[in-house]
């Protein structure tokens, strides 16, 4: 601004102005368009004043321009540095989730649920719900903590519908929500966890995490007690229903993804063989879950079940 002003006054009104601008002609500007157009510089030519003001609104132009450039190049390194530090904070989370650190990763997710970043989001409702998971988490603080990651879960995947993981962990939260509205409720939301888990799959075929998710969906639904699916049959025409042989080809086709992934995989691989009545490829399946090294809890737990299984099958022989 300063600048079109000393412009403004070092101009000399009694003295003839140089051209305007030249426009172009051509296919879109016709004749007339030229004649108005020299017309607009004769009058500018012939008024000082105009020329003036046409020059300072030039200069204002430029500086407008100027202030735009830098403006944008601020908000690029902006942009930039926010996406880094992002990219920052999801290393370190990744970092104490595969350490264990269930805590650590929840106190440092938790500084950022306001954020707008789906990749942020799930992990933590991923973190939430493996807080709710510990055994020093009192029941009261436990129900908070699913209906939170719920929340973080169902927020990362209006931020980004394409997210396997969003998908993935919604689908899971409303699951675990289920345990607390009833079970009029859960069968309700079957479907919807369903879908979910099958689009998880569908954006990413290599995650066999969700694949082994579809699994246990199956099973549950193949084993549902006969009150259950007299419940299913009066909120549906047509109730949610699998079989065992739907279960077990997913939990191979999560095995085959990736192989001894997951300990909780192979001792449902056992059970459902136990279900179809197939004792030894149950036995072979249960072996593997009971000899798997154990790193969490989970893993433990999973131990003792197959241990136990394996042990009633030499009881009968």
């Amino acid at each position: 601004m300063a600048l079109a002003l000393r412009l403004w006054r070092s101009l000399p009104l009694g003295r003839s102005a140089a051209p305007g601008p030249r426009f172009p002609t051509g296919a879109a500007g016709s004749r007339e368009q030229c004649v108005l157009w020299r017309l607009r510089d004769a009058e500018v030519m012939g008024n000082p004043g105009a020329f003036k003001r046409s020059l300072l609104f030039s200069a204002l132009s430029y500086l407008g321009f100027e202030t735009y450039q830098v403006i944008s190049q601020a908000a690029v390194v902006h942009a930039a540095a926010k996406v880094f530090r992002v990219e920052e904070i999801l290393e370190q989370a990744d970092y104490l989730y595969e350490s264990g650190e269930t805590e650590k990763l929840y106190q440092l997710l938790s500084q950022y649920k306001e954020s707008e970043d789906a990749e942020l989001l799930w992990r933590l409702a991923r973190a939430s719900r493996d807080i709710a998971q510990l055994s020093g988490t009192s029941e009261e603080e436990k129900k908070l903590l699913v209906y939170e990651a719920l929340e973080y879960a169902k927020r990362a995947l209006e931020k980004n519908e394409s997210s396997f993981a969003a998908h993935k962990w919604y689908a899971i939260c409303i699951s675990d929500v289920g345990d607390y509205e009833g079970i009029r409720a859960k069968i309700a939301n079957a479907y919807k966890i369903k879908e979910h888990f099958e689009k998880a799959i569908e954006l990413n075929p290599k995650d066999a995490t969700a694949i082994h998710l579809m699994g246990i969906w199956c099973y549950t639904f193949a084993e549902m007690p006969w009150y259950q699916r007299r419940i299913a049959e009066m909120l549906f025409a047509t109730p949610p229903s699998s079989t065992y042989e739907e279960a077990l080809g997913y939990f191979h086709r999560a095995e085959q993804v990736d192989p001894n992934f997951y300990s909780k995989n192979l001792l449902l691989l056992g059970k459902t063989y136990l279900k179809l009545h197939n004792k030894k490829l149950a036995a072979f399946w249960l072996t593997k879950a009971k000899d798997y090294a154990a790193h969490t809890e989970e893993d433990k737990q999973i131990q003792t079940e197959a241990a136990q299984l394996l042990t009633g099958f030499s009881d009968k022989n």
